[in-house]
Order: structure tokens, then sequence, then C-alpha cells
């Protein structure tokens, strides 16, 4: 628990916590993007016919897996696989879910439904960022923690 004191003297000007922060979020992005574009993509090359809000339902939750695997296999370079497996799990799912929200939120709004087009892709990216890099700047700062 962050103390009033500790409150006080959070800062968001840090110049070295927002690089951290980025990169990591960037990873996180990365994993949870493959997930969630993989499954989006698969319904709209089958045309079946779920309900947009199914898919994207589903594609939250398998932008999650994607990210946990991805995470797995760097911290695996780092940890035995199984601590590797054990952090990725633990990492924060604040940051994931919002990111993973945020994209979907931005597909349905700008293509009307599950629907990748090239030029979404990127606003997609971007409003998956800066959804979850405020919230992984302030673990690193507040709570000492890192999403890698």
């Amino acid at each position: 628990m962050v103390t009033a004191v500790e409150s006080s003297r959070f800062s968001w000007t840090c110049r070295h916590t927002w690089p951290s922060a980025s990169k990591n979020t960037l990873w996180c992005l990365v994993g949870c993007s493959i997930g969630d574009w993989g499954t989006i993509l698969f319904f709209q090359l089958t045309e079946i016919g779920w309900p947009v809000i199914a898919i994207m339902l589903l594609a939250i939750v398998n932008g999650i897996l994607t990210s946990i695997a991805l995470e797995t296999v760097i911290l695996s370079r780092q940890m035995p696989l199984r601590s590797a497996f054990q952090t990725a799990v633990g990492m924060s799912l604040i940051s994931m879910l919002a990111m993973e929200i945020a994209m979907n939120l931005v597909d349905v709004a700008l293509t009307g439904g599950a629907v990748l087009n090239l030029w979404v892709l990127p606003v997609m990216f971007a409003a998956g960022f800066l959804a979850a890099v405020p919230y992984n700047y302030w673990r690193l700062k507040a709570l000492g923690k890192s999403c890698h």
C-alpha cells in the first residue's frame, strides 16, 4: 500500500522511468496484438458469423494469453522456464486489459465491427500503448515493479 507521504513524492516527470515503462508496454503490446489481431483476422477471413462482442471478448483472452507466452519466452532467457511462466502470469493484468479494451474499442469505433484494415492497425496499436503506459509508469515508479 502506498502511503500519503510516498504518494506526495510521486512524480510523473521522471526521465528515466518513462523509457522503461514504454519499453515494457511495447513488449506487452506486441504479445497482446498477436493474439488479438490473429483472432479478429481469423473471424474476418472465415466469415464465421459470431456477434462482434463475442469476437472481441475472445480476442482479449487470446491477446492476454499470447502476451503471457511471449513474456515467458523473453523471461526464460533470464530465469528457469517455470519461474518465467509464473512471472509472466503474475504480471499486470490491468495493463493488458487496458490495452486490449482500448484496441478493440478503437477497432469497433473506426470500422464498425471486428475488422482489420491496414489503416486501423497503427491506430489500434497507438490506443493500446497509450491506455497502458501510464499504469506501467506508475507501477515502476510507485511500486518499483515492472512488466519485465
